[in-house]
C-alpha cells in the first residue's frame, strides 16, 4: 500500500518544523509587544487551530483522557507557558541568537532532572559533555570575550534564557509520563492553560496595533500549531542520530535571521560557545564515549 503523503518525507518535515521555529524571535520582535501579552495570544491562537486539527483528525474526544493525565498535562503546561514567556524576554534583553543558542541546552537540563528526581542513569562521559556544554552557555552568553562592559539588562536575558530551558525541560519529563495520548492533545492542554493563566497579567490597558495580529497569528498557528504537528509527525519515523542533526537546522535559523534582519553577528566566543553547545548535545543525545576512558556509571 502507498504511504500516505503526510507520513512521507520525515526528515524533510523535521527540518522545516526546525526552520520555522528558528523565525519565531523575529515573529516575536515584530509584534512590539510585551512577553506576556504576546504568550497570551500564542496560546489563544494555538488553541483555536489545535482544537480544529484535532477535531478533524478524530483526536478529539479522546475517551483515554483522565483527571491524572490531565493534571499532569496542565501541570507541564504551566512550564511550558512560563518557558516560552522567559524565552520571549530573553529576546528583548539580549538577543534572538544568544537566546535561542542557550535555551537549545534543555537537553541537557532533561538529563540532569531524571537523574535528580526519577534516579535514571547518567554516566561519566555524559558528563563530561554536559560540562562542556555548559563552557559553550559561558562564551555564547556574550560574557566573556565582549568589547563593551556586559549591562546589567542583558545578564538578567542570560538568567531568563536560562530559565526557560529549565521549565523546557520539567515540561518534557512531565510529558513522558502521559503515556500514549498524542502529543496534539497535551499541546492543546498547554495553550489551554496558558489562556486561563496569563489573560489577567496581559496588556488590556493598550489596544494591540492592527499590524501586530498577523504576527501574533503566525506565532500560534504556524509556529506553535503547524511546526509542532510536523514535529511530532516526524519524531516516531526519525533515528536519535538524524532527530538530533536536524534540531540544530533551529538556532543556525535564528542566528542568520538575528544577523540579516537585526545586524547582530555572532563574536567569535560566542561561534566557539555553539560549536561546544552542539557538540556536547550530539555527545549525550547520540550516546558518544569519551575516546580515552571507558563508560562507567556515575
Amino acid at each position: 500500500m502507498t504511504e500516505p503523503i503526510s507520513e512521507r518525507f520525515p526528515a524533510a518535515r523535521l527540518a522545516v518544523a526546525m526552520a520555522i521555529i528558528g523565525t519565531v524571535g523575529a515573529f516575536a520582535t515584530e509584534t512590539r509587544l510585551d512577553p506576556v501579552t504576546i504568550v497570551f495570544w500564542r496560546c489563544v491562537f494555538g488553541t483555536v487551530f489545535l482544537a480544529a486539527w484535532c477535531f478533524l483528525r478524530g483526536y478529539l474526544p479522546d475517551r483515554t483522557l483522565s483527571w491524572p493525565r490531565l493534571g499532569r498535562a496542565a501541570l507541564g503546561g504551566i512550564c511550558m507557558v512560563l518557558s516560552w514567556v522567559s524565552f520571549f524576554a530573553g529576546f528583548r534583553m539580549t538577543s534572538i541568537a544568544t537566546t535561542t543558542i542557550i535555551y537549545h541546552i534543555q537537553p541537557f537540563f532533561v538529563v540532569l532532572i531524571g537523574a535528580t528526581l526519577l534516579k535514571e542513569r547518567i554516566t561519566v562521559d555524559q558528563i563530561i559533555w554536559m560540562l562542556g556544554a555548559f563552557l559553550g552557555v559561558v562564551l555564547a552568553s556574550g560574557l566573556v570575550g565582549a568589547a563593551a562592559p556586559v549591562s546589567t539588562l542583558w545578564v538578567l536575558g542570560i538568567v531568563m534564557s536560562l530559565g526557560a530551558a529549565v521549565l523546557y525541560a520539567a515540561a518534557t519529563i512531565l510529558a513522558k509520563g502521559l503515556g500514549e495520548q498524542r502529543p496534539e492533545i497535551t499541546v492543546l492542554c498547554q495553550t489551554i492553560v496558558g489562556i486561563v493563566m496569563l489573560a489577567p497579567f496581559a496588556n488590556w490597558a493598550e489596544p494591540v496595533p492592527l499590524a501586530s495580529w498577523g504576527w501574533l497569528a503566525s506565532i500560534g498557528i504556524l509556529h506553535t500549531g503547524i511546526a509542532y504537528i510536523l514535529i511530532y509527525s516526524a519524531y516516531p519515523r526519525l533515528s536519535t542520530p538524524v532527530i538530533g542533526v536536524l534540531t540544530f537546522i533551529y538556532p543556525i535559523v535564528a542566528i542568520i535571521v538575528d544577523w540579516a534582519i537585526y545586524a547582530h553577528p555572532l563574536g567569535m566566543a560566542q561561534a566557539a560557545g555553539m560549536l561546544l553547545i552542539a557538540c556536547g548535545t550530539l555527545g549525550v543525545r547520540l550516546g558518544w564515549q569519551i575516546p580515552w576512558r571507558r563508560t562507567s556509571p556515575a
